[in-house]
Formats: structure tokens, C-alpha cells, sequence
């Protein structure tokens, strides 16, 4: 291990939760809950004045309501949190070439690798000067670890947090793990920290007193070594800079079980459209088509199907999910659907399209009928909680509710003061969704100083 903190970690504090008080300064200083908001929604995001009242990721939304009944309760704008997340990023790997990203909010930076930081003081005052930055790019605080290893730097950061920096100094690293809990350490769930329980194991040094031989007998060879070195502080994994994708999958969960045979297969069309998607923005294609199926009896059954080579054809994936989606039995109903890609790569096989087209019969085009031109009644809009729209007269705003034909819009933008309330109709013209706007107003462009009457020869 090396001998000096130089890995460090950094967790964006609150995330989703903080990026939505920041962008509507009407919620700053109050509990805020991002996630799914149906009736089978959980939440993603609690910021820390809802986690005061017992909020938490994870957690059914409808306990959250009950927990919590005068937060403000929206749905994720990930297309925010990915622009912000772009910014920290950025960031980041001007300190290192080495950054290993795991979600949007954390990763890890190897400052050695660069010459950042070679003793904890230079560590020290980049983990400073990092946060600094943060709150200056994006108006948000992230909390920051600084060790040895990349295990002790995340247990570093998690003690950090709200806002904060520790470091954690070579040598002391078997004193601070000592008496945490088991499960602090990475792949310590609750089974296996049941597991441990049970066997009078509750801590790490009583971890490290069983020794190697106990932890294998209990957990497994794999499994009870790599835990007995985590326990001693012994940690040599390495940041990794690119972290290769192995599928790239949507799926969605119903509020209501879907049972018309018709509309499952258009949400799997739908589903695999937004798949090929997100393949082509990541400029990859994948060779085996998953589809997932959750029924109601939260039983799920995964099909996939594997092709001749890789496609990125939104076609050829439509097909193959749809002839996934004829061998499972939907009578009861479904909760959710998901359609995945996996087997990927960097390329496509041009004569994929033919998979999706040799399928199916040439139809002769005498037998090709008119299509049927049918009237149907305009969709009213559906505005969704925290959502972004403009409205004509008023500019800027975002939604706080809807229902009874009318929708609720409060005016106002991450640099103004809280904005004025209005209702609308769910049909008014002039209101139209929107795209988020920056939490942090860039400053304008100094103007070019006006030419001067020409030098005296």
C-alpha cells in the first residue's frame, strides 16, 4: 500500500436533491425528495433536511410521504445532473489522468499519478482546492476523502460528509477501522453481515482477530481472504481511469400492472428504441438482446437472444425483443419491462438490417391497403412534479403540481429569489416544456475596448 493519502475519493453531497434546491430557490433550506412518484416509486435522492425526518435512498416513496408529508416531492431531471456531473468530472481529471468515475456524483482521482500530491499536506490542500472549485463551477458541495487506499479513502469521504474533507494518515489506518461496524467495509451486505453476527463477529478488529482461516471457513475462500485483508487495511486495488461498459439497458415500472398483451408490446418497442439510444450516444452496439420482465407477483424472468454480430439497429432490437417478449406468459399482468443490450463493442456489422428484414415474408404491394387515417382527441399535456416549462408571458418556471385539468407553475430560476405561484390550464398555449437551466449564471464576455484614434507616426 502506499505511503501516502494520495487516492482520493470524492461523493457530491445529495446530489439530485441538492442540484433541485439549488435550482429552485424556493426549496433551499427545506426537505426535498427526487424519485419515482407513483405509488410504487422509491426514492433516489433525499436531501439532508428530509434525511432529519427519516427520508432515505431506497426507501418506498409512500413511507417517504407519510415520514414526510411537507417535502417537496419531484421527479429526477437526469439531463440536469448529467450536464452538473460533466462539470465535477471535468474537473476532476485536471488533477489526474487517472479518474475512475461510479456514478454520476462519485469517483475516484489517483493525484500521484500526475504529481498532484505526493505527502498528506499537497493532498491536503488539493482536496481544498478541489472543493473550492466545485462550489464555484456548480453552486454544490461535494465531500472529500484522502488516503492510501481506495477503501479507506471512501470510508474517509462517508465521514466527511456534509461538506467536508478528512484525511486519513499512513500508519493510522488499522486504529480508525478497529471499531467500525462490519459492514463498513466494501462487500459486507446484510447477509453476509448477518452471516458474521452470528459467527460474534461485529466489528472490524474482531474481523481481523478471527483471522484468515476462520473468514474462509465462514465465507468462503474469495470472499473470507479478501475480507481479512480489507480488515488488516490492506487495499491494492488501483484507480482505474475507463471502466468498460457491459450492457447498456432502460427499464420502466408501472404504477398500475399492465395486462393488454397489445400495450406490453408497444412499451417493449418503446423500451428498446430508448436502448439503441443510448447505445449510439455511447457509440457502441452489442450482439445479445435482453428483455426483463417483472410479473405481478414480483417474480421476474429475464429472455435474451444472441445475433450474428453486434448491431446498434433499432429495428433489429425492436424484433428481437418482441420475439423475447412472445415466450413469457403475461396473463397476470406486468410491473415492469426492461430491454438491455449486452455483448458490446465499438463497431456494427452492416448487413445486420437483414436480421430484422429476412424475418418476415416479402407482402406483395397490391396487398398493401391504404392506411386508415383515424381522428383521435388531442392528449392533454401531463406535467410532472419539478419539471422544467416556460410559459410565454411569465418566462421560466417548473412545475409543483397538476391534477383537475389545471397544473401549478412556480416562476423563478436558479439566480433569481423565489418565484411567484401561478395556475394554468393543462392545455394553455403559451406553457411548453423547457430544458433546465445552469445552477451557476456564466459571467458575460468582456466587451472588446473600442478602437482609439490611430498612434501619432
Amino acid at each position: 500500500m502506499r505511503n501516502a493519502p494520495t487516492i482520493l475519493h470524492l461523493d457530491m453531497d445529495a446530489f439530485y436533491a441538492s442540484a433541485e434546491q439549488a435550482s429552485k430557490p424556493s426549496l433551499r433550506g427545506k426537505a426535498v425528495v427526487v424519485g419515482g412518484l407513483g405509488p410504487r416509486g422509491v426514492v433516489a435522492t433525499a436531501s439532508y433536511e428530509a434525511r432529519a425526518l427519516g427520508v432515505h435512498s431506497a426507501m418506498p416513496m409512500a413511507q417517504a410521504r407519510r415520514l414526510a408529508p411537507n417535502a417537496a416531492y419531484l421527479v429526477p431531471r437526469f439531463s440536469l445532473y448529467r450536464a452538473v456531473s460533466e462539470q465535477v468530472m471535468t474537473l476532476l481529471r485536471e488533477l489526474s489522468p487517472l479518474v475512475e468515475p461510479l456514478s454520476l456524483d462519485e469517483a475516484f482521482v489517483d493525484l500521484a499519478a500526475s504529481g498532484t500530491a505526493e505527502d498528506a499536506e499537497s493532498a491536503r490542500r488539493t482536496g481544498v482546492r478541489l472543493r473550492a472549485d466545485i462550489r464555484t463551477a456548480t453552486g454544490l458541495t461535494g465531500s472529500v476523502g484522502l488516503a492510501a487506499s481506495k477503501m479507506l479513502a471512501k470510508i474517509a469521504s462517508e465521514r466527511a460528509k456534509p461538506d467536508g474533507l478528512v484525511l486519513i494518515e499512513p500508519g493510522t489506518e488499522r486504529a480508525l477501522l478497529g471499531p467500525l461496524p462490519v459492514r463498513t467495509l466494501p462487500g459486507v451486505g446484510p447477509a453476509t453481515g448477518d452471516h458474521l453476527r452470528r459467527a460474534g463477529i461485529t466489528t472490524v478488529e474482531e474481523l481481523a482477530e478471527a483471522g484468515e482461516d476462520e473468514l474462509v471457513r465462514l465465507l468462503g475462500k474469495a470472499h473470507g481472504q479478501a475480507l481479512y485483508a480489507m480488515a488488516l487495511a490492506r487495499d491494492e486495488r488501483p484507480v482505474v481511469a475507463e471502466r468498460e461498459a457491459k450492457s447498456v439497458s432502460v427499464e420502466d415500472t408501472y404504477d398500475v400492472d399492465i395486462h393488454d398483451r397489445p400495450r406490453i408490446g408497444l412499451e417493449v418497442r418503446r423500451l428498446a428504441d430508448r436502448c439503441v439510444r443510448r447505445l449510439r450516444e455511447a457509440g457502441l452496439s452489442g450482439r445479445t438482446i435482453v428483455l426483463k420482465v417483472r410479473r405481478y407477483d414480483f417474480s421476474t424472468l429475464t429472455r435474451s437472444e444472441t445475433l450474428r454480430g453486434p448491431t446498434d439497429d433499432p429495428a433489429v432490437v425492436r424484433e428481437a425483443a418482441e420475439r423475447l417478449l412472445e415466450s413469457v406468459d403475461t396473463t397476470g399482468g406486468v410491473r415492469l419491462l426492461g430491454v438491455g443490450v449486452s455483448g458490446l463493442a465499438d463497431y456494427t456489422q452492416e448487413d445486420l438490417f437483414a436480421q430484422a428484414s429476412s424475418r418476415a415474408e416479402p407482402v406483395p404491394e397490391e396487398a398493401v391497403a391504404a392506411p386508415v387515417v383515424v381522428a383521435r382527441e388531442p392528449v392533454p399535456p401531463h406535467w410532472r412534479a419539478g419539471q422544467d416549462v416556460r410559459h410565454a408571458e411569465h418566462g421560466h418556471g417548473w412545475v409543483q403540481g397538476s391534477g383537475v385539468g389545471r397544473v401549478t407553475v412556480r416562476f423563478e430560476t436558479p439566480q433569481s429569489p423565489p418565484g411567484r405561484i401561478r395556475t394554468f390550464l393543462v392545455t394553455d398555449p403559451a406553457l411548453e416544456p423547457a430544458e433546465p437551466l445552469p445552477l451557476v449564471a456564466t459571467a458575460p464576455a468582456a466587451p472588446s475596448p473600442a478602437p482609439g484614434p490611430p498612434a501619432a507616426p
